[in-house]
This record gives structure tokens, sequence and C-alpha cells, in this order.
């Protein structure tokens, strides 16, 4: 057992926050993995009162939602954490940014008593992914072939092996979004992209891929995808914050 929990039985939470977390710059490249050891050790080093579970091998009570690929940034990551002790949340959002690496920045803190589950509120995603070498006129016309498809399969290999799945469904907006046309003069075209949360998940890299099916789309360099937003999904195609319902009014 850690020398960090509490001994004897564990104490109850009495305080459940939800979190928003950025990834910019180099740690994009930080996995969900790496991430959730970083983030319990900042627990500790902030010293802030996370409550366990019950039982021979207590754990945290830390809960992620819908975590981006490895490599890609975000400005909208979530989680979610039980206290034993309550803490104001912008004391929690200070005291937990300051022990995080830069890079990993904590945005929100927000004090929640509903009994949904975070992820139950993130059912689809905004990105914007830039396309090194790609003009505009060709990322026009590739969205345009895109659209047009009413089914587009892609392969992806995962855990279960090699699935094949459609990619277009999942979309529901791809559209060229203005942006820079490369620092040395090169084009870089830039997507706009909404993509429903489904199972098995379609990330941007896998609407990459039906882009190479749909009109032999292949960008001169890795793509650079940054997550802008994720949420529940309103039947006008927006996307609504997670924490609105949260916050205190």
């Amino acid at each position: 057992m850690s020398k960090r929990q509490p001994p004897g039985g564990q104490a109850p939470v009495v305080q459940r926050v939800r979190i928003r977390y950025a990834k910019r710059g180099p740690l994009r490249f930080t996995s969900h993995r790496d991430f959730a050891r970083a983030l319990e050790r900042a627990i500790h080093r902030a010293n802030l009162p996370i409550a366990y579970s019950q039982g021979f091998t207590p754990h945290p009570k830390i809960s992620f939602s819908s975590a981006a690929p490895t490599g890609v940034a975000s400005e909208a990551e979530y989680l979610e954490l039980g206290l034993r002790v309550a803490m104001e949340p912008e004391k929690l959002r200070e005291a937990l940014d300051a022990a995080l690496s830069p890079g990993l920045d904590v945005v929100e803190v927000v004090e929640t008593n509903t009994t949904d589950s975070l992820a139950e509120r993130l059912t689809a995603s905004h990105w914007r992914i830039e396309l090194p070498g790609v003009s505009p006129d060709a990322l026009n016309a590739a969205v345009k072939a895109f659209l047009e498809r009413t089914e587009i399969l892609v392969e992806r290999l995962t855990k279960q092996g090699r699935r094949t799945f459609d990619t277009r469904a999942a979309v529901v907006n791809l559209a060229p979004a203005a942006g820079p046309t490369g620092l040395t003069g090169s084009p870089c075209a830039i997507l706009d992209l909404v993509v429903r949360q489904v199972t098995p998940s379609v990330r941007p890299d896998d609407v990459l891929s039906g882009l190479r099916v749909a009109a032999d789309l292949e960008p001169t360099a890795p793509a650079r995808v940054t997550r802008l937003a994720q949420g529940t999904l309103t039947p006008q195609g927006e996307i609504v914050d997670p924490l609105a319902l949260d916050r205190p009014r």
C-alpha cells in the first residue's frame, strides 16, 4: 500500500470535481498512460486530499474521459476527481497546475453534484488539422469528394486486430478553414472537423485516411492535429460545453 494513502479504512468522497486540461507544445506527445502517472504524482506534490477506493489495493478516485491520441494537441481534455476533503475549485486548479509540467495545463475546475457521468456528455469533438504541402484548391476538391460519398471504409489496427469501419458516417462537419499558407511559402491547408464519438472511435487520422480513399489526398509531412472542443452534440450540430451544467448559476 502506498505510504501516501490514508491509513486504515478509506475516507469517503465528500466532493467531486471535474477538470478541463490542455496538452500543448511538445507535451502533445505524452501518452494517456504517461499523463495518468504524471497526474498522480502532481496530485501528491500538490498535497490534494484525493479519495481512494476500498479494497485490498486502493486506487485514487480519478476518472478519465475520451483522451486524445498520442501526438495530438488538445485544448479540451476532461477528468473527474473524488476528494475526501472539500476544496475551493480555483485553489485546486492553481495547486494542480503548478505541480504539472508546462504544456500540461489545468484550464478549469468545477465542483459537480450531478449523478450523470462526464463521459455521457462527451458525444462529439471539434478538431483543427493542419496539412503541410496541401493547397487550398486540393483540399476543397478532397472535401467535396469525401462529403459526396455515403460510405468510406478505412482500416486501422486495434487491440482486437485489424478492423474495417466507415469513417464517413461519424463526420458531422468537414470544411476547409482559413489560416497561414506555411512558414516557408509552401502550402499548408487547414481542415475543420466535427466528428461524433462513436464505437469504434473515428479519429482525425481515420478521416485523413478517408480523404486519401476518396480523393488521393496526401500531405507531404505528418498532419498537426489539435482538439479544440468536445462535448454534447446538439441537433443543430453545435457542441455544448460539458462543464456548463456544473458551473454555479
